[in-house]
């Protein structure tokens, strides 16, 4: 299937919206397929069906319906309060089962292992809702990491309900904390530097890589973080970064004059991201993230790479701007 997207890449050609569209749309039925299929093992090695309701959640670049062909896994469960003596037992095996599963069909696991085999994305709602409570309460960097991780929460499969519960928990716990918005802002404005003081594009001196651009940790990542920070900031509930940006012009959250660049700053770097070099490791593609010299040398490609630079400096400037005065408050 990944071939086949491959080549229908170049089909769509331009549309980035639609190439977009058309992989996170494929994600979404393999991972709901692996669901079906983990449910379908559990019974058949003995478990029985589900003993109560529960809900597949993504984080990450599937929670914002980002991810490119290439994808490792970030996702969890939430499992319903209702009593029943083999719940742990069976969500426990159900969770590393369905981990074997996405991995088994091309998802890598998780470093950072967010991932619903381990206990803490694997919870009950009333866990959830304390556990989010308490990452609120503590503004030490890891807390509010795991925060940032939790903003970018969709549903896969499941019990809607109980992921409707856990947003409005996330949610109104996240509104007019102004404190806990300092801290998030804190954790997600450094980002690689990518213009020099003459403002020219900055690409990597050493190593393989040597003259291509770094497009995810350069461009794409400090578009998401300061759309996600301004969302939590504005109240916008929105988990992609495109209906962020959208909600944000829309709403007038900030200044039209640079939320309006950033959006087509971000689709720029959606496209550079499908253009990254890929190899085949046994049938199963991996990206380095970078834009090859050989594309860079593309007048027309290097000029919108530069332009994207420029929106996201002034960009993270103002966000500079913002936690300076955020901290002065503080001291």
């Amino acid at each position: 299937m990944q071939r086949s997207l491959m080549q229908a890449r170049e089909e769509i050609g331009g549309d980035i919206l639609a190439w977009n569209e058309a992989i996170n749309e494929m994600h979404d039925r393999l991972m709901r397929h692996a669901v079906e299929l983990c449910e379908r093992e559990m019974g058949e090695a003995g478990f029985g069906p589900p003993p109560v309701s529960y809900a597949f959640v993504v984080f990450g670049s599937a929670g914002r319906r980002e991810q490119t062909l290439w994808s490792d896994q970030d996702n969890g469960l939430i499992l319903s309060d209702a009593e029943h003596e083999g719940k742990e037992t069976y969500f426990e095996q159900f969770g590393r089962r369905l981990t074997d599963i996405l991995e088994t069909a091309g998802y890598e696991k998780c470093e950072g292992k967010v991932m619903c085999s381990e206990r803490r994305w694997r919870r009950t709602s009333s866990e959830w809702s304390a556990q989010l409570h308490a990452w609120r309460s503590d503004l030490s960097w890891e807390p509010v990491r795991y925060l940032i991780i939790a903003s970018d929460f969709r549903l896969i499969a499941g019990d809607a309900a109980l992921a409707e519960h856990w947003l409005r928990s996330f949610h109104d716990g996240l509104r007019g904390n102004t404190e806990l918005h300092a801290a998030i802002l804190r954790n997600t404005v450094r980002h690689k530097k990518t213009l020099n003081v003459l403002g020219q594009v900055m690409t990597e001196r050493f190593g393989d890589h040597a003259g291509d651009f770094d497009v995810k940790y350069g461009m794409y990542i400090p578009l998401v973080n300061a759309a996600r920070f301004l969302a939590i900031q504005h109240d916008v509930e929105e988990s992609s970064t495109l209906r962020r940006l959208q909600r944000l012009i829309q709403f007038e959250a900030a200044s039209l004059p640079l939320l309006e660049p950033a959006y087509e700053a971000f689709l720029t770097a959606l496209r550079l991201r499908s253009l990254t070099d890929a190899s085949d490791d046994g049938g199963l593609l991996h990206s380095s993230g970078y834009l090859s010299n050989e594309e860079l040398k593309k007048k027309e490609r290097f000029y919108e790479l530069r332009d994207g630079l420029i929106l996201v400096r002034k960009l993270h400037r103002v966000l500079q701007r913002q936690l300076r005065f955020a901290e002065r408050r503080r001291a």
